[in-house]
């Protein structure tokens, strides 16, 4: 009898790919083989972008299937995705299953999906196998999924998702954050067809075919205690961070510049502005150009990773300007990033993995969402845990310059956003490093369960 061995499935968007991908590491650390599959697209993007060093467990090995799209259309666009996966993913997974039952010792004990592709779970009822869902996003989403029905039940929203009542806020815990009906999350999901479609899937409410036998999350009790009171077949994991296991970063799409540390070395501590928006957010000419100024009109030190889709042009001379105060980056390590002395505030679009790593490492942040959770997470930061603020835009939907530079001033003139952040933060990594801690007991339960014959 082989070893247990897991294929573990993440949801093709960075945000899904990292956390899925750590836990894997972790389930590898305790001598659980995993086959991580991709979509052929994105294993293509990670393997050129893993370091020589590969920087993931040997019982690790990256396999790929299709995602139903032809190679010229845009993997961003998320209505495409929902589309062609389920047709296309099922067989070449089953497929996949097959050849290694066939050909290696340690045949397939468990499937692993993330949460957005559950589905996939019919297959591990079909093989006989055990079966898992992994939820990447706070639980707080999740809760809130399960309110839709209420909210058109009660006239909140239409049946499109439409507010009918703009001012409503949804409060379903006092230990969880208020969240304004404007931003729920499928009011933040591309075109009017995209968010119809995610708010009369989530008023339905998600019927697996076939039910999971676990459901993991990478959050924590420290985080989402009331979230997590709502949905108590929930285990958390979390955070699931390369630093909370002393590993190595893995799972990227892009190449980190490793330049960026030694950059930060130069600079004086607390003194520096992160400014980071993840793998999918997108500011126009105006936008971008007001970003900058407001950087440079800060007058401190900033590490800006620009992503090479994202690049637009710079304000004249900005560049010349702030060549000594600031760094302009592809892609940067932002685990290390995080946790590096000389780094004062995190400005974030406030994915789920961002806010996590962000608390981790004990940095206050300036809030600007972009789409789907991003805004519950920055009622986490702003108005729940209270270790960041948020950046309002103007009448045209412009974040200006003025208020970047106003926002950072009142930031880091509070020491007390700083004191809630490392102390939230310490308690966070803490619940899954030390031995008692929830979340550790939790990931032991998890490894004890798969390795169960």
């Amino acid at each position: 009898m082989g070893r247990p061995h897991v294929i573990a499935v993440p949801y093709p968007a960075q945000g899904h790919v990292i956390p899925l991908l750590e836990l894997a590491q972790c389930l590898a650390d305790n001598g659980i083989k995993v086959t991580f599959v991709n979509t052929d697209f994105n294993h293509t993007r990670i393997l050129n972008s893993l370091p020589r060093t590969r920087g993931i467990n040997e019982l690790i090995i990256l396999a790929s299937v299709p995602d139903g799209l032809e190679p010229w259309e845009d993997r961003n666009d998320l209505g495409k995705l929902e589309v062609s996966l389920p047709k296309a993913v099922p067989r070449a997974l089953e497929a996949l299953i097959e050849k290694i039952n066939a050909t290696e010792s340690d045949k397939v004990t468990c499937l692993i999906t993330d949460y957005g592709l559950i589905w996939a779970l019919a297959l591990a009822e079909k093989l006989g196998i055990k079966k898992s869902a992994f939820l990447p996003a706070p639980v707080a989403l999740l809760a809130l999924a399960n309110h839709a029905k209420s909210l058109l039940d009660e006239g909140i929203v239409d049946s499109d998702g439409t507010p009918m009542k703009v001012e409503h806020v949804t409060h379903l815990s006092p230990e969880m954050p208020p969240m304004k009906i404007q931003e729920t999350v499928w009011l933040q999901m591309g075109d009017f067809a995209s968010q119809q479609r995610v708010f009369q899937s989530m008023a339905r409410g998600t019927q697996a075919e076939a039910p999971p036998d676990w459901i993991v999350c990478n959050t924590s009790h420290e985080l989402e205690a009331g979230a997590l009171k709502l949905l108590p077949n929930l285990v958390p994991l979390g955070p699931l961070l390369p630093s909370t296991r002393l590993g190595h970063s893995a799972g990227f799409f892009w190449p980190e510049d490793s330049a960026s540390m030694s950059w930060l070395d130069q600079q004086p501590a607390n003194s520096t502005i992160y400014v980071a928006f993840g793998s999918f957010t997108m500011l126009d000419e105006k936008q971008f150009q007001e970003l900058a100024l407001g950087l440079e009109h800060s007058r401190r030190p900033f590490l800006w990773v620009v992503r090479q889709d994202m690049a637009q042009d710079y304000p004249k001379g900005f560049r010349e300007r702030v060549r000594n105060q600031g760094k302009m980056v592809g892609w940067a390590p932002q685990q290390k990033v995080l946790s590096h002395p000389s780094l004062a505030c995190f400005l974030s679009h406030c994915g789920w993995n961002s806010t996590v790593e962000g608390v981790c490492g004990g940095v206050p942040f300036l809030c600007w969402p972009y789409f789907a959770d991003q805004f519950l997470n920055q009622s986490y930061i702003a108005e729940y845990w209270r270790v960041g603020l948020s950046l309002d835009k103007d009448e045209f939907g412009i974040v200006t310059s003025g208020e970047i530079v106003k926002k950072v001033e009142i930031l880091l003139s509070d020491e007390s956003y700083k004191a809630r952040v490392m102390s939230l933060g310490s308690k966070t990594v803490s619940s899954v490093t030390q031995e008692g801690g929830s979340s550790h007991k939790n990931l032991n339960s998890f490894v004890d369960w798969i390795k169960e014959k």
